[in-house]
């Protein structure tokens, strides 16, 4: 690769790229990220080149190796383009009947067909699955089209053309403007408006400033920020770069968890290609503007996904936050202007440039522009991420996307924002999802965690689970946060275990309150939001618990206890093997007893029986 030295240069080096992709060559796209390598995609994909290789097909098909493609249910996926075929469920097996079969003779293969769960149909094309058909990719998207290893896979779909637009043709102020227009909101979970907090910093005195992309992604189920820059991460830099350009910026900063290991591999990777280009670097393409950057690997605290606390871990300091009359954009990094946005933030960046602002805000709410992406997960068909217009339903996104709760049970909650989001009930299914209507229901939109919960789940051990694992991660800085979320979840605990008082309730709603306006981060002020919202959803489960000494949803162990149907069990056997403490007795086709002495309420024989001959009482 050469260096390109002026903006011209790149636009007549990106048009060779395009140039040299052979458009009837069959492409057989084989998803790469970290959920389908879990799948054995690496065997599969080497299955595939040696049989390229070994029928001597180089001339007529490639084999990429994309970022991930949403779906993650249904593991390892394969498209075959054109044709926009997909396969699911592709084992190594299948490598060579596809070349043949499909690639070769243009048949598909009935088996490896996604299977609606509604209508039975076998599906063919991708953009006909119900898991994609209302979803709007603009950022996942790209992953199919790219190699996240290789630059000339982005430049040939357009990718670095927003910056070499500006860079040629554009003012700092006038790009700071137009993020301005479009009304991008930070995706990182606060929804503050990105062009003003480039405007800030652009004003602020002092020097350096610095840009920062926040890819310490701790929430429980969510992978969004990791999927972006394991699939496509040049998009995250020239994002980056653009808003260094508009800000003034010469040195940046990726912050990204250490347990992301793919991500950091593909990031390291797409830094170095650019800087070969000329395209990070000292004067970019031939312009006064430098920009390089840095990856920062975190050690995995939960609390350096807050701001002030990741600047203190950069510096080397322990992840602490600091009081937020401080403003990063001010005195940030070093005590210098700086400016943080998450990955999907950065990588939302280049649309809008390419496309503008108009265009971006043809998508989306009043006040919430765009698409979002959510890691979809829980009791729920479908899992994987899904990329959706802002303004969509909940009910949209869980039924129809998502595919519904499986084994025929009802929903009941779902929890949007992460583990400090709220959970929000089946009556509010038809709410549109954006930022300001989820905070009015009590939760947030958070990061983009979206966790299905059914009829089986019971709520006040949700909020115990999210309260214990955010008690876990606090710094131990301020007292509301450290002592309030310990005592909440110490209160909790009592009334899982059955020994839950009268004000119990009340106790936590206050204390909910003063933790949340005396807590001095999001961690802590966000921190009583599943027991608050819980509370206010489902405040009969409390009190059944503390009442009536009853788990209704049949959860906690203290309260229940499993039974046999004496008119329902056939005797089929089905659960005496997974039984831990052989509580349960009988022969096969004969009526089974279970020792109440001896059952630990582990719940193994419920989660077996397929005739509902295990009661929970």
């Amino acid at each position: 690769m050469k260096k390109l030295t002026t903006p011209q240069d790149f636009f007549d080096y990106q048009s060779e790229v395009k140039k040299s992709v052979d458009p009837k060559k069959t492409q057989i796209i084989i998803c790469a990220g970290s959920g389908c390598l879990a799948y054995g995609t690496q065997k599969l994909i080497d299955g595939f080149k040696a049989e390229i290789e070994q029928q001597n097909l180089q001339d007529v098909m490639d084999v990429r190796a994309s970022g991930c493609h949403g779906f993650c249910e249904r593991g390892p996926i394969v498209l075959i383009s054109p044709g926009n075929i997909f396969y699911q469920k592709v084992g190594l097996k299948d490598a060579p009947e596809i070349i043949e079969k499909t690639v070769l003779n243009g048949e598909t293969i009935e088996r490896l067909l996604y299977k609606d769960p509604q209508t039975g149909e076998k599906i063919i094309r991708e953009h006909d699955v119900g898991f994609y058909k209302k979803q709007q990719r603009f950022i996942l998207g790209q992953n199919s089209q790219i190699n996240p290893t290789s630059i000339n896979d982005y430049l040939a779909i357009g990718g670095y053309g927003a910056l070499a637009k500006v860079l040629s043709e554009t003012k700092p102020q006038e790009v700071i403007d137009e993020i301005i227009e479009a009304n991008l909101r930070g995706r990182g979970g606060g929804g503050f408006p990105a062009g003003w907090k480039w405007d800030s910093t652009r004003k602020a005195v002092g020097d350096p400033k610095y840009v920062i992309c926040n890819a310490d992604e701790g929430d429980p189920g969510a992978y969004m920020d990791r999927s972006i820059l394991e699939g496509n991460p040049h998009t995250v830099l020239e994002g980056m770069l653009i808003g260094a350009y508009a800000i003034g910026s010469s040195e940046g900063y990726i912050y990204v968890r250490n347990e992301y290991p793919l991500a950091v591999t593909n990031i390291t990777l797409a830094i170095e290609q650019a800087r070969e280009l000329g395209l990070i670097g000292k004067n970019i393409m031939g312009t006064d503007f430098s920009f390089d950057i840095q990856i920062n690997r975190g050690g995995g605290a939960f609390v350096c996904g807050e701001s002030s606390a990741l600047f203190a871990s950069i510096e080397g300091r322990a992840g602490e936050p600091r009081a937020k009359y401080v403003h990063a954009t001010d005195r940030g990094l070093y005590d210098k202007p700086t400016c943080l946005n998450n990955v999907e933030t950065w990588a939302n960046v280049p649309l809008v440039i390419s496309k503008g602002a108009k265009w971006y805000q043809s998508i989306g709410t009043e006040n919430s522009k765009g698409t979002k992406i959510f890691a979809l997960v829980g009791k729920i068909n479908n899992t994987g991420l899904v990329e959706v217009p802002m303004g969509i339903t909940l009910r949209e996104i869980i039924f129809e996307i998502g595919g519904g709760i499986p084994k025929g049970r009802k929903f009941k909650a779902v929890q949007t924002g992460g583990p400090s989001g709220g959970c929000i009930p089946e009556e509010y299914l038809d709410s549109p999802v954006d930022f300001d209507e989820l905070t009015k229901l009590g939760s947030m939109m958070g990061s983009g965690g979206m966790i299905v919960m059914d009829e089986r789940t019971c709520m006040v051990d949700i909020a115990r689970y999210f309260l214990q694992f955010l008690e876990d991660e606090s710094c131990g800085k301020c007292t509301p946060c450290r002592e309030g979320v310990h005592q909440m979840r110490v209160i909790l605990d009592r009334i899982c275990e059955g020994n839950g008082q009268e004000g119990d309730i009340e106790t936590l709603e206050w204390m909910g309150q003063a933790i949340a306006d005396g807590s001095l981060c999001a961690l802590g002020g966000s921190a009583p939001a599943p027991v608050l919202s819980t509370i206010r959803y489902f405040r009969d489960e409390y009190e059944a618990h503390i009442k009536d000494k009853k788990c209704p949803a049949g959860v906690c162990k203290a309260l229940i206890t499993y039974k046999i149907d004496s008119e329902t069990c056939n005797g089929c056997h089905l659960c005496f093997k997974p039984c831990p403490t052989d509580a349960i007795a009988g022969e096969k086709k004969k009526l089974h007893t279970l020792d109440q002495d001896k059952c630990i309420q582990c719940g193994a024989c419920y989660e077996v029986c397929k005739f509902d001959a295990v009661i929970v009482e």
